[in-house]
């Protein structure tokens, strides 16, 4: 399994243009790495003789704000979420607005199967197992002789 792209989007260029302003932040070596990383949900992906499992670290989503698609051989994961807050006191009215979403694009390996794909999102990760085929779980281990 194989990572192909990401998309981001949330408040990175917000920050980015802060931070770009902010000395102290700029002359950080890797400062704009460390900004666009905390935009992108942290990930992992294991493997085992019967599934492929992706986790990925989303606190603050309810399962609705995802969405899964599988496109050939495309596993494509988004999610956006927009709150609005509100507070009013007795001399101001007071909103918050807040966007956040991202896109992570993975793609699958030929042995697995794609219709049995099943996800949970538990404790702010959200879980999918990709069950792999039959007769890749059968498959034996072999040594090549060199001659």
């Amino acid at each position: 399994m194989s990572l192909v792209k990401t998309k981001t989007n949330g408040d990175t260029f917000p920050t980015l243009f802060s931070d770009f302003f902010n000395t102290d932040n700029f002359f950080r070596p890797g400062w704009l790495n460390r900004e666009l990383e905390k935009t992108v949900p942290a990930v992992n992906i294991k493997e085992n003789a019967k599934n492929f499992n992706i986790e990925l670290a989303v606190p603050g989503y309810k399962k609705e704000d995802f969405k899964i698609d599988l496109e050939g051989d495309m596993l494509n994961i988004s999610a956006e979420k927009e709150d609005e807050k509100i507070d009013e006191n007795e001399r101001f009215t007071r909103k918050e607005y807040s966007y956040n979403s991202f896109s992570r694009s993975f793609t699958l390996p030929g042995n697995s199967e794609v219709e049995k794909i099943d996800a949970k999102y538990e404790n702010g990760i959200l879980k999918l197992v990709l069950p792999k085929k039959t007769e890749a779980k059968s498959a034996s281990k072999k040594t090549v002789k060199i001659d």
